[in-house]
């Protein structure tokens, strides 16, 4: 998976890049080598604002993009959030991807009973 970081009103340090990348590696194995992420991570210029620091993920797989957003008054702590969200996403793809999967094979399966039942009682 190829992952992108860009900081916005924020520079994006080897500490912040290195969290992102370690806190990851759960949704890495879940996804195709040519998944693509892209990481946006923001401050708010508004003091009134509690929740300041922003991070968005946008997660392109084949088919499909997921998307995640989170706000905390801290940094790591708003892109644990969204990495928790997008791995939460990616998940239910999943699962939903297996489920349409084994659903089309009993499907066939059935069709095929079905067929072999039909001959046996027309060569009958």
């Amino acid at each position: 998976m190829q992952i992108d970081i860009k900081g916005r009103n924020v520079p994006v340090t080897d500490k912040i890049r290195a969290h992102a990348e370690r806190r990851l590696t759960k949704v890495e194995r879940q996804v195709s080598d040519l998944a693509r992420l892209e990481i946006e991570i923001s401050k708010e210029r508004n003091p009134r604002v509690a929740d300041r620091y922003v991070a968005e993920a946008t997660l392109y797989l084949k088919g499909v993009t997921l998307r995640a957003r989170d706000a905390s008054p801290e940094m790591l702590h708003s892109l644990n959030l969204m990495v928790d969200e997008l791995a939460r996403q990616v998940k239910r793809h999943r699962d939903k991807l297996r489920h349409r999967r084994e659903a089309r094979a009993a499907a066939a399966r059935q069709a095929s009973s079905a067929a072999a039942r039909s001959a046996a009682q027309l060569s009958t």
